[in-house]
């Protein structure tokens, strides 16, 4: 299929026609994805959204390019396109995009955000004659020893043009690195919210935009979350004050397409108390308590390529099977 859209806002000029090699519709539960990643939304029992799809590199176009050109985070693109030049990957060199996600085990409510994965989902209130969606987008969240926090908490605020007011903590920190921070930074190119910013009902934390647009994706914030400036202008209008946040930790998620299981991992989060090692064992005790008594039938090669590489990515571990078997868990040896 060529798809020849053009690059809009800021993004790549470069990347204005592509060609897209798409994954077939999967028995038409789901759209085709754009850019924005909007998808209808799937009944609950079903838990995986998208598609795996796949792009021809242009000339001096790098994989950051290509991250946000097509909405994807900076550590998605470069685990899901291992040995592959980041700064210059070569003229026609395919490139995996990772859109196919394992929805999060959350309230399909609001705003999920879940830390492991670097990626926000919406999903907006049900409204009469309008079909039911489900929106993603990449972001970055916080570093280390500055971290997002968990929980549930509301959007109590939004704001254009908003202006930052450095905290103490990050002045003496960039006077550290011989940087002095101005009291309030107006809106404006130099601002780092950028032009939208939600408040949080977390004092001091919000979801905005960024005039360093290269780091989403990756832990380099404050504890904040940062988006791709085209990303939170499309969101800004559409999430009401008041919309819930769910803040989540889950390294590990699963979810059925029909009678497949599909199995995501992301590396743990050290410095959320995670495990820094996610097992063999962990994944089947976490498969094990999300499958119940359905029976079905798992490939144990396949689950421990999973634990293995932690790309980030689903792929389909399990079939149900249509005969009772003896128990509720039946691997497969490799």
């Amino acid at each position: 299929m060529i798809d020849n859209r053009k690059a809009t806002g800021s993004r790549n000029p470069a990347t204005a026609v592509r060609l897209r090699i798409l994954a077939p519709l999967l028995s038409g539960i789901f759209t085709a994805s754009a850019p924005a990643e909007t998808h209808v939304r799937p009944p609950e029992d079903v838990g995986v959204i998208g598609q795996v799809e796949y792009v021809g590199a242009h000339q001096d176009e790098t994989l950051l390019d290509i991250a946000r050109d097509q909405d994807i985070g900076q550590n998605e693109i470069l685990v899901a396109n291992p040995g592959i030049d980041r700064w210059l990957p070569g003229k026609g060199t395919v490139i995996t995009l990772p859109r196919r996600h394992v929805l999060p085990d959350a309230r399909r409510n609001g705003l999920i955000l879940n830390l492991p994965e670097m990626r926000l989902y919406y999903f907006p209130r049900r409204a009469k004659g309008v079909t039911p969606t489900v929106t993603t987008h990449p972001v970055s969240i916080g570093r280390m020893d500055w971290d997002t926090p968990l929980g549930t908490t509301r959007i109590v605020a939004k704001k254009v043009d908003p202006t930052w007011t450095p905290p103490q903590s990050l002045k003496e920190e960039a006077l550290a690195d011989g940087e002095v921070l101005p009291d309030i930074v107006p809106a404006g190119p130099d601002n780092p919210l950028g032009r939208y910013a939600m408040r949080l009902g977390v004092p001091g934390y919000l979801i905005h935009s960024t005039n360093k647009p290269w780091g989403v994706g990756m832990r380099v914030t404050h504890g904040c979350v940062r988006m791709y400036p085209e990303d939170i202008e499309q969101l800004f209008d559409r999430v009401p004050v008041g919309t819930p946040v769910q803040i989540i930790n889950q390294p590990v998620k699963l979810g059925w397409l029909a009678d497949t299981l599909y199995l995501e991992i992301h590396p743990p989060m050290e410095d959320a108390g995670d495990s820094p090692v996610i097992d063999m064992q962990t994944v089947m005790n976490r498969i094990a308590e999300f499958v119940g008594d359905r029976p079905v039938q798992l490939n144990g090669r396949a689950i421990r390529l999973a634990v293995e590489t932690q790309h980030g990515m689903p792929v389909a571990r399990t079939k149900q099977e249509r005969r009772q078997p003896r128990s509720g868990l039946d691997i497969q040896r490799p």
